[in-house]
């Protein structure tokens, strides 16, 4: 698989380096931006690889760190089990949770420059316009992204949680920095998300002038977009990917 090493600033060991997954279109029809897709807590796997190849067949390549670095490369990591078996899910984030909580909001913004230097890297352009989507928690950190950098122009979050919280660094005040669009696509009955938050989420947006769609997907459990998990609903992952796909064609330069 087509892995890259990328600068970050707390990689161990000599090399500075973590790994991601690059996808890059095939074809003549490539956009003059890419996308920086942040994992779900699971990790970097096939599935995520999979997710990559789809967009990046859309013309945008596209860029997935291995954001849990700190804790091991994305081999290491990644589950071994099947999880789409009864409970498999839930066994395995009882012991992927304390990477997860490693995973401070200040740490995720020491890494998110050096992702999306990475993908503008790949652009040939290091002041590239580009998207971020994360899944689960990566929808916070893609909502960190957009707050930090004015060229992220669109960003994407499906099945975040956490996304507006009481907490003095909750990802919904990274907004009043952010310029880009956003999508969100929330989980139902999601305990991580409830309607209240996603409320606030929304009046916080309405609150900058910023556009967005911030929607709960009906029926669709935490984790809907993930095929190799006992969550995935394909309703909801295939109106995620249409959503994504409506969101960089209005957001994203064509040559």
């Amino acid at each position: 698989m087509p892995m890259i090493s990328i600068e970050v600033p707390d990689a161990p060991g000599p090399a500075g380096t973590a790994e991601a997954y690059l996808a890059e279109p095939g074809g003549r029809d490539v956009s003059g931006g890419g996308v920086l897709l942040v994992m779900d807590a699971i990790g970097l796997r096939p599935q995520l690889e999979r997710m990559a190849d789809r967009i990046a067949g859309w013309g945008y390549p596209t860029l997935a760190p291995n954001v849990f670095y700190r804790k091991g490369s994305a081999a290491e990591l990644a589950p071994r089990e099947d999880l789409r078996v009864p409970k498999a899910r839930e066994a395995f984030f009882r012991k992927a949770m304390p990477r997860v909580n490693a995973l401070t909001a200040e740490l995720a913004e020491r890494d998110i420059p050096g992702y999306l230097a990475a993908l503008r890297h790949t652009l040939g352009d290091p002041d590239a316009e580009v998207a971020v989507v994360g899944f689960c928690m990566g929808a916070r950190l893609a909502v960190r992204a957009a707050g930090l950098d004015p060229n992220v122009v669109a960003c994407a979050g499906f099945h975040g949680g956490g996304l507006a919280t009481d907490a003095d660094d909750s990802p919904h005040w990274r907004l009043a920095t952010a310029r880009a669009e956003f999508v969100f696509g929330h989980a139902d009955k999601d305990r991580s998300m409830p309607p209240e938050a996603v409320a606030e989420l929304g009046a916080a947006m309405d609150k900058i002038g910023l556009t967005y769609r911030n929607e709960i997907y009906p029926g669709a459990p935490h984790g809907y977009t993930m095929e190799d998990t006992s969550s995935f609903q394909r309703a909801g992952a295939e109106r995620a990917f249409t959503e994504l796909r409506a969101l960089l064609e209005r957001t994203l330069p064509r040559p």
